[in-house]
């Protein structure tokens, strides 16, 4: 079952923590944004956005070329890193 986040920022924080997670076992950055980008695939195919920024970002993901959906998963990897930085 996938977990659904009706807050932007919640989901913005886990994903920030699987991001941190990913690269605390020696992942980088781009090895994480080729496997968000899969499940970006995989979940905008099952999951219905809960909030309008996630409804932005299928928006984006439905139009984008596979390019443009590898830079926008490298955008929002970019994004919760800089979110975990302020928390810190």
């Amino acid at each position: 079952m996938v977990e659904r986040y009706e807050d932007w920022d919640d989901w913005k924080k886990t994903l920030g923590q699987a991001v941190a997670a990913g690269n605390s076992i020696g992942m980088g950055d781009e090895t994480i944004v080729k496997i968000g980008s899969k499940l970006g695939d995989i979940l905008d195919s099952i999951v219905e956005p809960e909030n309008r920024e996630q409804r932005v970002l299928k928006e984006l993901w439905d139009l984008a070329s596979e390019e443009e959906q590898n830079a926008l998963t490298g955008m929002i990897v970019k994004m919760v890193k800089g979110e975990r930085k302020v928390e810190t």
